[in-house]
């Protein structure tokens, strides 16, 4: 009896977790198929923008490559300097219309960083790729959107575990895979959604928790704000506002080199940014090594005298956000992990659809038991077919999967 009940539960708690998130993540499964190869769509598009060169070709000075862009765009100002691994000797600027502008207001102009050449000024607030990421992100609701996916994670999350506690008991009566085609059809896809869905529970399980880590960006960027980085400026905090021409950058990553040689910078935010100081450059490090490229530093140089002030490791909820990251879309092995990636996002939308269509059969089911027993006892009928499908889950010999 305690055995029905259990499966009773976890029946209720896998129907209703599931109803609510299956709809959402069909959509997000959908939306995160493209995305996972955006890198090969770019470079089927022919964007590979910088030319051949010797390898000996000299870089130009970070210096200058900002002059450049400024000198294209006068009205704005430099908020982040940064290099793109998918696209070789380019340095990316992002520019906005003042440091403290919002997130959406910003272009971005790519120079070559030998001849300090530009080579396009890309709108990436268009196209089907934006849109795409755009509905995968936050549906274009912000921050709401964002959290409102989150928690159809954690909803998905536990559809997966609730189904593996519905799917343990039913395998005790069956052999492993078994899909039974000769009964109905109800019944077949029954037992292709508890295959597939024991197939991919690794995969849905990673994807679904790094996809709620991914959803509270912004909370973790709002916690390191106020924490690590409110204490490595707090020097700063009666300092006077920052006049006149800043110091080198070139200087400035050069410190930032020199401070952790094992590291390679690929970022700088400007004094004034969300990711800086109003007193400071953020010079932002990375590993060398595929284990290591993932974790960051942020090195805070005075954009003043040039100086390096202060080095951190980042608290480990930063680099669970950085390393969940290209975990949920398979960018960690190249193209063979991309695939796999790919085959199991198919898988998904299978196991989603496939849970969709057994809730509308078994509605189907149910109305036919109330017009075989009439109105009156429709929820004696809808008891009944579920107390039966539950009976069968933990072993019995309910009927309600044969209808």
């Amino acid at each position: 009896m305690s055995n029905v009940k259990s499966i009773q539960t976890w029946f209720q708690i896998h129907k209703w977790t599931s109803l609510i998130c299956t709809a959402f993540l069909l959509m997000l499964c959908l939306t995160g198929l493209p995305l996972i190869f955006h890198e090969e769509i770019e470079e089927l598009e022919g964007k590979q923008l910088a030319k051949p060169m010797p390898a000996n070709t000299p870089k130009a000075s970070l210096d200058r490559l900002v002059e450049t862009g400024l000198k294209l765009n006068p009205t704005k100002v430099i908020r982040f300097l940064f290099w793109d691994e998918h696209q070789p000797n380019t340095v990316s600027l992002s520019l906005s219309d003042s440091v403290d502008a919002p997130p959406d207001n910003y272009k971005v102009v790519i120079l070559d960083d030998r001849t300090a050449q530009v080579l396009e000024e890309p709108n990436y607030q268009e196209g089907f790729m934006y849109v795409m990421l755009q509905l995968h992100i936050d549906m274009f609701m912000g921050i709401g959107g964002k959290l409102f996916l989150g928690l159809m994670g954690i909803l998905f999350v536990v559809a997966i575990i609730s189904g593996m506690m519905l799917y343990g008991p039913i395998m005790k009566r069956f052999e492993f895979g078994l899909v039974r085609t000769e009964k109905s059809t109800r019944l077949k896809w029954l037992d292709l959604h508890n295959l597939l869905g024991v197939v991919t529970i690794a995969w849905a399980t990673v994807v679904g928790l790094t996809g709620v880590i991914n959803t509270l960006s912004e909370v973790v960027l709002g916690l390191w704000q106020v924490g690590q980085l409110s204490e490595m400026t707090a020097p700063y905090k009666d300092a006077a506002p920052l006049t006149g021409k800043l110091s080198s950058l070139d200087q400035a990553f050069a410190i930032a080199r020199k401070a952790d040689p094992g590291m390679e910078p690929y970022l700088a935010a400007y004094p004034g940014t969300g990711f800086s100081s109003k007193h400071h450059y953020a010079i932002f490090v990375k590993g060398k090594t595929p284990l290591t490229e993932r974790l960051i530093k942020p090195a805070l140089v005075d954009a003043k005298t040039g100086k390096l002030t202060d080095m951190r490791t980042m608290p480990w909820y930063v680099n669970a956000l950085f390393i969940s990251q290209p975990l949920h879309f398979g960018d960690y092995g190249g193209l063979p992990l991309k695939i796999i990636w790919a085959i199991f996002d198919l898988i998904t939308i299978v196991v989603l659809g496939s849970g969709l269509y057994l809730w509308f059969a078994r509605n189907k089911a149910t109305q036919a038991k109330i017009a075989r027993l009439g109105k009156s006892d429709s929820k004696k009928a809808v008891q009944k077919l579920e107390d039966s499908e539950i009976l069968a889950l933990s072993g019995g010999k309910g009927e309600g999967y044969e209808s």
